[in-house]
């Protein structure tokens, strides 16, 4: 539901999100109290000794003020259980409840310090007594400080300008108002947001490029959130419902009604050519992120393997690979490769905002020159990923619309430029004329890899791309059917980032907006349910969260609970059941590169348990990474190393492996 209003802002937590809170204070409270009772009844007699008035007379306060505070929380925690998100009525002495329980602080701040006042005093007492009231000064403090640091958390910085309209609807204000409003509020928010990222990034640095991202990524975060009045919780409610719709979904799903994208005969015939380069240039892309990938993937053999190379001096071969110092790097990338030092035209390590790390070798067994770029690794790659606006590309390629994402496109052309004006791919053709030119690269490095390959394809017309795990929102739609020609990009399973663009965070709000919109449960038991689900799975929750039939499909308006979760009718938002929501036009919808190879997973192996997982291989359409899917391997299956393994399953099986079906269930895995 939307935040609280207290003391006339508004808060970054609803009414409904005190159940947790209030039954772990209250846990303690009543313990803390039974535990005060029984030490007065025991050793009141005990309290006759100099100071023991005071302390009889701290341990009754304390008695009372405790069996007020446990009513007061228990109210608290009462009411907050009652109604859903987005039906805040039975929780309207919410805020009164919260006045109380803040009001008794107070006595509580000032008892307690009396209480550490009196234990300073060396009173010579019981010292079973003393030693209580010594635990119940430090459970004081730790309760008022932990209330402290939640208070810190929960502020709003915007919510000075929210808080007069709490409940106010679209319609509340006139165009001109609403747009006037909604403008100051982003403008207010884009504000916070870059105070907040340069905060977290306060190590990056100053230049001009980093300034551009923190401006940028501030613009991403206050253009998706500011239009909606959600709290964490109600997104964490959101998710877990759309995870267990999927499910229902697809566990209803019959094999007629799967919507089929079947590849044509030659993309069935090269996929395991395709699949054997891929499972080969895949170490590759491993090997650009160094020691911390190798160390991850190895951690009781890893550091014994390269731990001489990061204190040897190698000053010969740092020569040949263009004098990074890479200390570490340099044994891992070897141990991943399988290649001699000596194959290594040149390895950099350079890493700022908008400047990958990368690496070009020689692979004598496929007879290419391999261009490898690192992943997200550090802030300075967040924030290139951050830069999510769409820039014009400078290409001749006879493609119309040349956009693409602005930080990795600019991190590609560091790259591109690194590589011809430096004179790094002439001097690795030098030693090799013949062999072919091969980009890879993961995540992060996956695009940036693509949109290089596609710079150097006038130069290098032969030149071939690897994307594993890349971004969808990558390239504009002409750029996306031109690169098919020589890109080939990998995907394992629910992987998020190869569904992750602006377009599809838009749709995943509005999907979210409507789940807990129609959802008739109260926000604990949702949550209480979700955590089950995703640990020990079991059957989705079936709560009525969509419309039945029809009815649905002709909504044209938001629900009055949707409403309610909006800001003042923000312009951006659009309320279409059924189309896509467009995007911002500085954000229009961009794609992933190249055809796609999508490994899938058979059957069940656990929640998170990847030992026994099996995989199915085949060609897949853009449009089934169009919506984001949610489950807990959605994170997991982004890692490089999760990656490498389904791809050695892959390849192992492949003389006995069978195609998949045409189709398959993320194409239903969608609401």
């Amino acid at each position: 539901m939307p935040g609280m209003v207290l003391f006339g802002r508004r808060w970054a937590i609803a009414s409904d999100d005190l159940v947790f809170p209030g039954f772990f204070e209250l846990s303690l409270r009543v313990v803390w109290w039974i535990g005060i009772l029984t030490l007065y009844l025991m050793h009141r007699g005990k309290l006759d000794c100099a100071g023991g008035v005071l302390l009889s007379s701290y341990l009754i306060v304390l008695i009372v003020l405790l069996a007020v505070i446990i009513c007061t929380v228990s109210a608290i925690v009462c009411v907050s259980m009652k109604g859903t998100i987005c039906n805040p009525g039975p929780r309207k002495s919410m805020s009164k409840l919260l006045y109380i329980r803040l009001a008794l602080f107070l006595p509580e701040m000032v008892w307690a310090s009396l209480g550490a006042a009196w234990i300073a005093d060396d009173v010579q007492c019981d010292k079973t007594v003393v030693n209580g009231i010594i635990a119940t000064v430090v459970i004081s403090w730790i309760i008022i400080i932990s209330t402290v640091v939640t208070i810190i958390v929960v502020f709003d910085p915007l919510g000075g300008k929210m808080a007069p309209y709490p409940s106010a609807g679209p319609n509340h204000l006139d165009s001109h108002e609403s747009s006037q409003l909604f403008s100051g509020l982003k403008t207010a928010a884009t504000s916070v947001w870059e105070t907040r990222i340069k905060f977290l990034c306060c190590c990056v640095g100053n230049d001009d490029h980093t300034r551009v991202a923190f401006s940028s990524t501030a613009e991403l975060f206050s253009t998706y959130f500011s239009d909606t009045d959600l709290v964490p919780s109600d997104i964490a409610a959101g998710l877990t419902l759309l995870h267990q719709q999927q499910d229902n979904i697809r566990n209803g799903q019959e094999p007629d009604e799967v919507i089929s994208h079947s590849p044509g005969p030659p993309q069935e015939a090269d996929l395991d050519a395709e699949l054997a380069n891929c499972h080969h240039y895949m170490q590759f892309a491993a090997a650009a992120y160094g020691w911390p990938l190798y160390i991850y993937r190895n951690p009781f053999t890893g550091l014994c393997k390269i731990g001489g190379d990061c204190c040897r001096n190698r000053t010969t071969e740092y020569d040949l690979v263009g004098g990074d110092q890479l200390h570490c790097h340099f044994g891992s990338i070897l141990h991943t490769t399988g290649l001699q030092y000596r194959d290594f035209i040149h390895i950099s390590f350079h890493d700022k905002v908008y400047e990958l790390p990368f690496l070009v070798a020689l692979d004598h067994r496929k007879e290419s020159v391999v261009v490898a770029v690192r992943g997200t690794m550090s802030l300075q790659d967040i924030l290139t990923d951050l830069s999510a606006e769409s820039e014009t590309l400078s290409l001749e390629c006879g493609v119309q619309d040349c956009s693409a994402h602005k930080g990795i496109s600019q991190a590609a052309r560091y790259v591109y430029q690194r590589l011809v004006n430096d004179g790094i791919l002439s001097q690795a053709f030098s030693i090799a004329p013949e062999y072919q030119l091969v980009v890879v690269g993961h995540s992060l490095g996956a695009g940036a890899a693509a949109v290089l390959a596609i710079m150097l394809r006038n130069s290098y017309p032969q030149v071939r791309c690897y994307a594993f795990s890349p971004p969808r929102g990558l390239l504009s739609k002409s750029l996306y059917e031109y690169s098919k020609n020589f890109i080939v990009s990998l995907v394992l399973g629910k992987d998020v980032i190869p569904r992750l663009s602006v377009t599809n965070l838009e749709d995943l709000k509005k999907r979210i907006l409507r789940v807990i919109a129609h959802c008739n449960k109260p926000k604990y038991k949702i949550l209480l349910h979700g955590c089950w689900y995703e640990l020990f799975g079991g059957s989705p929750d079936n709560s009525p969260t969509e419309l039945d039939g029809g009815t649905q499909g002709d909504l044209t308006q938001p629900l009055l609970g949707e409403q309610s979760l909006l800001t003042h009718g923000s312009p951006t938002y659009s309320f279409s059941s059924d189309s896509p929501l467009e995007s911002p036009t500085k954000y229009p919808p961009l794609y992933p590169p190249g055809r796609i190879i999508h490994l899938e997973e058979e059957g069940t192996s656990g929640r998170f348990c990847r030992a026994a997982a099996q995989y199915c291989a085949r060609w897949s359409h853009e449009s089934q990474f169009s919506k984001i899917l949610i489950g807990p391997k959605m994170l997991t299956d982004h890692m490089p190393d999760v990656l490498m393994k389904a791809l050695d399953s892959v390849v192992a099986d492949r003389a006995a492996f069978v195609l998949c079906p045409a189709g398959g269930s993320s194409n239903v895995d969608v609401v």
